[in-house]
């Protein structure tokens, strides 16, 4: 198992924690984290997009002109997809964009997306915020001392309302809770910051 040092808010050591190996020591399986990723991000699609076919766009009821005599090609409805103002041929419908993903493949682009920040050295785990009351800017201090820059995704428990309240107003924090951890998040995360209380364990993906 991998140790990394606990922290305080305000930057000082508070002993060390264990990194669970199951979640942050394997080794990182590329191709399905993409495949995970496309269909998180596929999921995310209203698919609401439509387009009329022929049948669909008023008008067009009238043989534009005779078959024969005019010099003109054969036309039968003003609404074709050949025609301005006409049908969309093959265009958009409404559809889902959902695509399955067996359970076992999400745990593993999960695992292997928190063993990736892991051996960067992107994981942070706070021994406790311990923020009596709500503060933004007590928050920015606090990321400002752990030396975190850039996005980052932070990992709370529900009960931890103090912190909720005081990271939330930040535009790169982004806030979940343990059973909320996905591949997309903590990928596009520069920094992943836990507590000791959530933490994932081996027993949460049973």
């Amino acid at each position: 198992m991998a140790t990394v040092t606990v922290k305080t808010p305000a930057g000082a050591d508070a002993g060390s924690v264990e990194l669970d190996a199951s979640y942050f020591g394997i080794e990182p399986n590329v191709p399905v984290m993409h495949q995970v990723v496309t269909a998180q991000l596929a999921a995310r699609r209203q698919g609401t997009q439509s387009t009329k076919t022929r049948a669909e766009v008023s008008g067009g009821g009238a043989k534009p002109w005779k078959q024969k005599g005019t010099g003109r090609a054969r036309a039968g409805s003003s609404r074709s997809p050949i025609w301005i103002g006409g049908g969309v041929a093959l265009g958009p419908k409404p559809r889902s964009y959902a695509q399955r993903t067996p359970k076992k493949m999400i745990r593993l682009a999960l695992r292997s997306a928190l063993s990736d920040r892991a051996a960067e050295g992107k994981v942070v785990v706070v021994d406790d915020w311990a923020f009596d009351t709500p503060s933004t800017k007590g928050a920015v201090a606090a990321l400002s001392a752990l030396g975190i820059e850039g996005k980052v995704l932070l990992v709370l428990e529900r009960t931890d309302v103090a912190a909720w309240k005081s990271f939330r107003n930040l535009g790169h924090v982004h806030i979940i809770e343990t059973p909320e951890l996905n591949t997309y998040d903590v990928l596009v995360a520069d920094w992943v910051v836990f507590t000791k209380a959530s933490l994932p364990a081996v027993e949460e993906a049973q």
